[in-house]
């Protein structure tokens, strides 16, 4: 079989042409093109860290593979595979990340952990993070179609480094969660207290 130029079959059950397929089959057209920007992002952001394009561009790719599951499925998967029963407790935002890498490594055979692991937290981070974590954590964020107040200074401060993006993201994030009085998950608070640099 001869690889495709981003050679992701190296890596998952699928060529890219197949990835995209499943992509389509589970996400609206809106959510799938947001996971190509963010692929495109996340090879950006690995040429510019020294990181492995084709490890980060899958990663970003296939990072909201499961987006859009029912919520059914989300709780099954926590029971199943018996993760933290506080999970429950919260909804999707948390769940297509921290639970759906799992449906990333059975549906599309992805089991390379820097991969996995980038799906996982790319909505709560974790109090130490791989490039690739931090890289699908920043791409999510930065994609082209990003508007929001922000993104210019979160984009700037991600060319200068990688580590202050994730630091200013992680604090716009809870400010964001705080000033609308909604529930943290513990790890996010975790994260946050390892990322943030101590006064």
């Amino acid at each position: 079989m001869s690889l495709e130029p981003d050679h992701y079959e190296q890596y998952a059950a699928d060529s890219r042409s197949g990835i995209i397929s499943k992509l389509k089959k589970h996400l609206d057209k809106n959510r799938f093109e947001h996971c190509v920007r963010v692929e495109a992002t996340a090879r950006e952001l690995a040429a510019a860290n020294g990181a492995d394009q084709t490890i980060a561009g899958l990663a970003g790719l296939v990072h909201d593979y499961a987006k859009q599951r029912d919520v059914a499925e989300f709780q099954g998967l926590i029971r199943r595979f018996q993760l933290d029963p506080e999970l429950l407790k919260y909804s999707r935002a948390i769940w297509h990340g921290y639970v759906g890498y799992l449906l990333v490594q059975q549906e599309l055979g992805i089991n390379d952990i820097r991969i996995l692991n980038a799906v996982k937290y790319h909505t709560i981070a974790a109090p130490v993070m791989s490039v690739y974590d931090k890289i699908v954590y920043m791409a999510d964020y930065l994609e082209p179609n990003r508007s929001f107040a922000g993104v210019e200074m979160a984009r700037a401060k991600t060319q200068a480094s990688l580590d202050e993006g994730v630091v200013f993201q992680n604090q716009q994030t809870m400010t964001f969660l705080i000033e609308r009085g909604q529930a943290i998950y513990p790890a996010a608070l975790e994260a946050y207290n390892a990322l943030v640099p101590k006064s």
